[in-house]
């Protein structure tokens, strides 16, 4: 069995889609199954069983001896939510508790980062120099939460015998349709156009960027779902890894592909970044995907435009699940 956590979510449940094309089809799917609008995320998949994530540890004790590989996606992702005890019970001490049952019963962990550890990306953003961990400064109580667990990972003495932490780059794609505010821009993008023909974007309020010109590691979630998969099968070479597509690119380019992809004329305008997050705004992002290619993962990552004209044209119009 595959142990795959946050399973009715965006990414994860891509993720099963994946292991399901594969013939993996006795995956255990662990989430709060309360939440109904993500359900329709993994209808129709091939699963072994439903957990609810307050009782999977309960349930690893009894079923752990036929669990293969432990999949951990399921997190608090709101980047807008303020409060860290909400982050501290479902990022950090629920994710400690999966590294040490992962330990318990020797089984191999691969869990959700985020490229939010990195901040304002005044010190990089290399997956490499572990020794600047400690120093990052995340911009808000999610990548906190999620800069406190890769630093607590690293200074256990007791760790599963494999174990990858991916830190999550711009991820857009199919099944994120229930995210509301935290969905990709590409889906905010397609919204727009659909309901008033024009996209808006934040201006600028730096020199060293024009209007749309600010930059972002957009990663497809088919290109995640590969990573993962490679993973599963690759089983060494523990640690810390970048998850983008190595490329930054402006909004400008993604909103102009959006249009393209609906055969759309393209009609962009601009409002002012709001106040309360202008002083927190990430200009630039851009994966550094070296460490990842070093292990021997080849394959190459979705273009921009072709991964937007697939998400358009294939999933949101038609209204479509991956």
């Amino acid at each position: 069995m595959i142990v795959v956590t946050g399973a009715a979510g965006f990414i994860a449940s891509c993720l099963v889609s994946r292991l399901n094309a594969a013939n993996f089809n006795d995956v255990v799917v662990v989430d709060n199954f309360s939440v109904e609008k993500k359900l329709p995320n993994i209808r129709g998949k091939k699963l072994r069983e439903y957990v609810d994530r307050e009782t999977f540890f309960d349930w690893l004790d009894t079923n752990h001896a036929q669990v293969e590989f432990v999949f951990h996606l399921g997190a608090r992702t709101d980047t807008t939510e303020m409060d860290p005890a909400v982050f501290d019970l479902l990022n950090l001490n629920y994710s400690k508790r999966m590294w040490q049952a992962c330990c318990k019963y020797q089984l191999p962990l691969v869990y959700a980062s985020s490229a939010a550890t990195y901040g304002d990306g005044t010190l990089g953003y290399t997956d490499t120099e572990e020794a600047l961990f400690p120093l990052y400064r995340p911009l808000n109580p999610y990548g906190d939460s999620k800069n406190d667990f890769d630093k607590w990972a690293l200074e256990q003495t007791e760790k599963p015998y494999f174990w990858a932490g991916l830190k999550f780059f711009n991820v857009y794609g199919p099944n994120e349709y229930h995210k509301g505010r935290m969905a990709s821009v590409i889906m905010h993008a397609f919204n727009q156009i659909q309901q008033t023909g024009s996209m808006m974007l934040f201006k600028s309020h730096h020199p060293d960027y024009t209007d749309g010109g600010q930059m972002r590691d957009f990663v497809y979630v088919k290109d995640v779902v590969e990573v993962c998969y490679f993973l599963l099968h690759h089983r060494k070479d523990s640690g810390i890894y970048n998850l983008g597509s190595g490329e930054a690119r402006t909004f400008l380019d993604l909103a102009m592909n959006t249009f393209n992809a609906l055969g759309r004329t393209v009609d962009i305008q601009f409002k002012d970044t709001p106040e309360d997050i202008r002083d927190k705004y990430q200009y630039f992002t851009e994966a550094d995907m070296s460490k990842l290619k070093s292990i021997g993962y080849d394959k190459p990552f979705t273009r921009l435009e072709d991964g937007i004209a697939d998400y358009v044209q294939n999933y949101l119009v038609p209204g479509m699940y991956m």
